[in-house]
């Protein structure tokens, strides 16, 4: 298929879906197999799928399933690199940043304050710093071709400012703060159904539950998670895109793994903020414990970065030492005293860092990695949410050399499903909610909401997700058990209380969704 001769497919992941796909991949010589279902193999995928290869992405489990949910939900201009001096990867990340916000997803981002709190524990040396670092994330907008419409120039404000937009701030100690911003998404996993819908839209076959047991240069070894059977995959070539579990295929790669731990806490506790808080990490230039305002009513609190050995990168827990870390940090900038019966939920991420030397993981280069050696399939790891599409593209490229072809990348400035116009994505239903999450699709929620009142109303009381959703997720994003609903069609999960309410609707949604499916 040549890029002139491609036609937009159904978007729709579904139980059915997986199932024909699954049904004919063993018959089917594809140019790509693309394995690992993270934000990095989603963007493979859609890269590949745009120039017009023929494209299978595999996954073991569900979409989003690893780091790529557990992630800080920023769309970050590389502030923190620059102190660290890796120009190169903040540059990058400024870019990709500007691509997210304007191109590809601004209905899953937003540009967001972030303050820097300046008090009595603040010196005059740390105050200049971070008002030059400030100024340098800047520069960085400025160098990437970002309006400051979209990204405003940073600026000192008044305490009064200061706390209007955070109440929770110390006013006592108080004297101002240094305000700058930067990109924040409205959900990660939602962010990876996106592009995995959109590479479905332009013919890539998307099969989760789907276990690799081994892969080569060109051949694949499957077992059916749901099935009970294994199979195999051919493909002019294969790439491997798994992430934090790249080593277990690739021997070549030497990962240092590193924990990011995040709590959750009631908005209200901090008095429902609207800019994020920063509170500096002592004795570690340039890190920072952030206060992260969710869309949802709550306040995500981290991170962390420690190495860790063996873990569940699925689902790895937040050990209490992490929890207590993150509370003393952030409660040196807050006039409230966070403590453990604030916290009502947890999470962490499992960064997949390349090993470099015996350096720190908090010194480790963030820069991705695209390793192509005859004979072997080629492996991307390493890098970040906010550069996935610089990732794709650079395995894509790659792949493309293999085949001995030239195609170029349009992935720059395509929109994802649900992308659009402001005007656009409000008159397609009235819930901001809906909104952030879905854009123009809104309306395909709302009329959900119609044909099944009871689904509309909130699944829990304090937070905006309802039934709907979770239907939706079903019918067209691929969930196919109810943790797929509660985990990353919503993020009920990372909340205990909040999941163990939605439980039992989430299995009368899931039974729903299946008998819609089998009658169409």
């Amino acid at each position: 298929m040549t890029e002139t001769a491609l036609t937009l497919k159904s978007s729709s992941l579904n139980a059915p879906q997986r199932s024909r796909h699954l049904a004919q991949a063993s018959d089917t010589l594809f140019d790509l197999i693309v394995v690992g279902g993270g934000i990095t193999g989603t963007g493979v995928a859609l890269d590949a799928a745009m120039r017009g290869l023929k494209v299978i992405l595999v996954e073991a489990n569900d979409l989003a399933n690893g780091t790529s949910r557990w992630s800080s939900k920023l769309a970050h201009g590389g502030l923190r690199y620059l102190a660290t001096g890796q120009v190169d990867i903040a540059y990058e990340s400024a870019v990709e940043r500007r691509y997210l916000l304007t191109k590809i997803a601004p209905h899953l981002t937003c540009s967001t304050p972030f303050l820097l709190p300046l008090d009595s524990t603040t010196s005059p040396l740390a105050g200049l710093l971070g008002w030059a670092g400030a100024q340098a994330g800047n520069a960085l907008r400025v160098a990437s071709h970002t309006s400051r419409h979209i990204l405003p120039s940073p600026s000192r404000i008044s305490a009064k400012t200061a706390l209007a937009l955070a109440p929770c701030l110390d006013a006592d100690n108080l004297r101002g703060a240094d305000m700058y911003w930067d990109g924040q998404l409205v959900d990660d996993a939602r962010l990876v159904l996106a592009v995995a819908r959109t590479a479905a839209a332009f013919g890539a076959r998307i099969v989760t539950r789907a276990r690799v047991l081994s892969m080569t240069e060109n051949r694949v070894q499957l077992h059916d998670e749901l099935g009970g059977h294994n199979l195999e995959l051919r493909g002019r070539t294969v790439i491997n895109a798994t992430g934090v579990w790249a080593a277990h295929y690739d021997p070549r790669i030497i990962m240092a793994p590193s924990r990011g731990s995040h709590v959750l806490v009631k908005a209200e506790a901090l008095g429902y903020p609207r800019a994020v808080v920063t509170s500096p990490v002592p004795e570690h230039f340039g890190r920072y414990i952030f206060a992260v305002p969710q869309a949802d009513g709550l306040v995500m609190i981290g991170l962390t970065d420690v190495e860790v050995k063996e873990v569940d990168a699925s689902n790895p827990p937040v050990p209490l030492e992490d929890e207590q870390f993150i509370l003393s940090v952030i409660n040196g900038s807050l006039g409230v005293e966070l403590g453990d019966e604030d916290i009502v939920g947890r999470f962490a991420g499992i960064r997949p860092l390349i090993r470099s030397k015996d350096a720190d993981t908090c010194d480790i280069s963030r820069n991705h990695v695209l390793l192509d050696d005859p004979g072997l399939p080629l492996t991307i790891t390493g890098g970040k949410l906010t550069t996935y599409r610089q990732m794709a593209q650079d395995a894509v490229d790659g792949a493309c050399r293999r085949l001995g072809i030239q195609r170029r990348c349009h992935t720059k400035d395509l929109g994802l499903i649900g992308a659009g116009a402001k005007e656009i994505i409000n008159a397609s239903s009235p819930n901001p909610w809906f909104q952030r999450n879905y854009g123009k699709e809104a309306a395909r929620i709302e009329e959900l909401g119609r044909i099944f009142p009871h689904l509309a109303e909130r699944l829990v009381e304090d937070l905006p997700a309802t039934g709907t959703q979770m239907l939706f997720g079903v019918l067209h994003e691929g969930a196919l058990e109810t943790e797929d609903l509660l985990a990353r069609r919503t993020r009920l999960a990372v909340t205990p209380e909040y999941a163990s309410q939605a439980q039992e609707l989430a299995q009368e949604v899931m039974d729903l969704g299946r008998t819609l499916l089998d009658s169409a």
